[in-house]
């Protein structure tokens, strides 16, 4: 079971990920030997699952953010995952869904244009819905 102390952590952790031991520590409470244990426990409980990064798309040039909702056709998933493994490019998520669709499709583009190009391939596989992310707030 976790304690305050080890949630303490995770949310630093997820502030920051390259925050130092030491730094770790004077935030919980913790010499930085003792933090560094705390995540070594946590990882190899499997709660923390890894490092990452966070990623401006608009600096890199993908001005196009967009969601699209995935209707498949048949019960034949595969053409749809074969056909996003190939535009790896340019998907960011895809998740399995219930509800209203069968998939939920997370995307960036550095254009209108390849969008479109995008959704002429996509709609050879599925059915979608589309819509563009204006601001995250």
């Amino acid at each position: 079971m976790l304690d305050s102390t080890d949630l303490k952590i995770i949310e630093e952790l997820t502030l920051n990920s390259r925050i130092t031991m030491k730094e770790l520590g004077e935030k919980v409470h913790l010499t930085g030997q003792a933090a560094s244990s705390r995540v070594a426990k946590l990882e190899d409980l499997g709660i923390i699952e890894g490092y990452t990064i966070k990623v401006n798309q608009m600096k890199l040039g993908y001005s196009v953010h967009a969601i699209i909702h995935i209707f498949t056709k048949t019960t034949n998933h595969q053409p749809y995952l074969s056909f996003l493994k190939e535009q790896g490019t340019y998907v960011m998520n895809n998740y399995k869904v219930s509800g209203e669709s069968c998939y939920l499709l997370e995307c960036k583009f550095p254009s209108n244009e390849i969008l479109d190009e995008f959704l002429t391939g996509l709609s050879n596989h599925v059915s979608y819905k589309l819509s563009i992310v204006i601001n995250k707030q």
